[in-house]
């Protein structure tokens, strides 16, 4: 048992203290009469203790992005060479930070046969409105609208507008609900291999194409909405944030919820945010 571990054993019941460089652990009787003193570590050597190997390295180029990789290698003969190289490597380097808000579409007619039957419930109607005052209030400089094709999406961010004047809109068909990944663990309805094989691929290019560092030629921070579906929101944050993408799944989005992506100059990755439904009734809060 290492120092640390036994520190660990110990540590709940009784006082630690730190004399000069030492960490002891200290017993007390009722009485205050000291009945056990235990020597842990030397504090000057602390690696016996940091020994915290994380279980997976972040990737910093997870975009393909990074500065270094954006840039030719060059063999540097003179120092003419590396200023040259620098001011390469500076010019690719980003500088704002690109903020994402994924919102679910509100509650829809799940008895409908085809897409074009499958509308907002009046319910659904209320959420998406409800998510259009919250944008609204939180008053961020939008840039641009990113709406799903399909009936439900449209819909609500139609409604999410009305809130949002004057912000740019498209339709991007790559954004329609799918199955990414299969999902571990295997629960849900079960689907064919062809669904994930045909689906995956289309979510997984969308990822690609929405989630990147921003432009080295951005001056200021961009706020843009993307308006989809609660499989592709939550296959998009496991990868985001670098979780297994099976894990999708095991994520849960309430209709018309706000989830909040900020992708840094670095290449770090925050989650603001997740399912953000705190600006709707309690009577308004539905997941299917």
């Amino acid at each position: 048992m290492t120092a640390f571990s036994r520190f660990q054993k110990y540590a709940l019941g009784g006082i630690c203290a730190i004399t000069g460089a030492t960490l002891y652990y200290y017993r007390f009787s009722e009485n205050g009469q000291k009945t056990k003193q235990i020597e842990f570590f030397n504090t000057k050597n602390t690696s016996e203790v940091m020994k915290f190997v994380p279980t997976t390295k972040w990737d910093s180029n997870w975009d393909k992005r990074d500065p270094k990789s954006m840039v030719k290698p060059m063999k540097i003969k003179s120092t003419n060479d590396e200023n040259d190289y620098n001011e390469k490597l500076d010019a690719q380097k980003p500088h704002t930070v690109r903020h994402l808000l994924l919102i679910r579409h509100g509650q829809y007619n799940l008895a409908g046969q085809n897409d074009a039957e499958r509308i907002l419930t009046d319910l659904g109607r209320r959420q998406a409105e409800s998510t259009g005052k919250r944008l609204a209030e939180l008053a961020l400089p939008y840039s641009l609208i990113i709406r799903s094709t399909m009936a439900r999406a449209q819909e609500t961010s139609k409604i999410i507008e009305k809130s949002l004047m004057k912000v740019p809109v498209i339709d991007d068909s790559i954004l329609v609900e799918g199955s990414p990944i299969p999902p571990e663990p295997p629960i849900g309805h079960w689907k064919a291999e062809s669904q994930y094989f045909q689906d995956g691929p289309r979510i997984e290019a969308a990822f690609r194409k929405y989630f990147h560092r921003a432009s080295p030629r951005d001056v200021s921070d961009s706020y843009t909405i993307i308006v989809c579906h609660a499989n592709v929101i939550r296959y998009f944050v496991c990868r985001a944030l670098q979780f297994p993408p099976e894990a999708w799944l095991r994520l849960s989005l309430k209709h018309a919820s706000i989830t909040w992506v900020s992708i840094h100059p670095s290449g770090r990755v925050t989650l603001r945010c997740f399912g953000d439904s705190g600006h709707m009734l309690p009577e308004y809060l539905t997941t299917s």
